[in-house]
């Protein structure tokens, strides 16, 4: 019984991420930079986001919000910047310190088009290693109302915001950045999907 409504839930999953895909892939260019930058423009008031010292920072693929101007903002204001680095043979994912702008230009580009530490990078502080997050800003397919997102399948944020959990400091806040075409009206979710706090985009007034 269980393993038919796994089955299930995977096929609804993947049913949704080509409808979503879809939604983002009829946005031109200057649309979606022009969403990414009232997000951008958002995020930046936000309380959390203007309180916290350590955030990690998703390093944006074509289909996703674009977070260049975030990237500048955040140095700009002195916070500790974090990115991912995924292992993609499993679903293991580190927050590595990002130190600089310049230093995104030295990272190496990954098979998924999007620049990363290498694996054998040890010289970059893992945020878990030491004093945590306190704000996550999460990509993802498709999100709701309710916290629930979806991802690409492979279980790297969720997974991360377990050890979060675990972690003195506890759950960081994690922020959604999304166009207004990832909004769905359910997410179908299982056990081991972990809520997101909120989501950012641009809403009709």
């Amino acid at each position: 019984m269980a393993a038919c409504r796994m089955a299930t839930l995977r096929a609804a999953k993947q049913a949704l991420r080509r409808e979503v895909k879809g939604r983002v892939a009829a946005l031109s260019d200057a649309e979606k930079r022009r969403q990414s930058q009232v997000v951008s423009q958002k995020l930046f008031s936000h309380p959390k986001y203007v309180s916290c010292d350590r955030i990690a920072v998703f390093l944006s693929m074509h289909d996703e919000v674009q977070t260049e101007e975030i990237l500048k903002d955040v140095f700009k204001r002195g916070k500790s910047c974090f990115i991912p680095r995924y292992e993609s043979n499993s679903n293991h994912m580190d927050m590595l310190e990002l130190k600089s702008l310049q230093d995104i230009e030295m990272l190496p580009l990954t098979s998924w088009n999007i620049r990363q530490p290498n694996q054998d990078d040890d010289s970059r502080e893992e945020a878990l290693a030491a004093g945590g997050l306190d704000l996550i800003l999460m990509p993802g397919l498709g999100f709701d109302q309710a916290g629930n997102r979806l991802g690409r399948g492979k279980g790297f944020y969720d997974t991360y915001l377990e050890r979060c959990i675990r972690h003195p400091k506890g759950k960081p806040y994690t922020i959604a950045l999304a166009y207004k075409e990832q909004l769905c009206q359910s997410i179908p979710v299982d056990d081991n999907d972990v809520l997101i706090d909120e989501v950012l985009y641009e809403k009709k007034e």
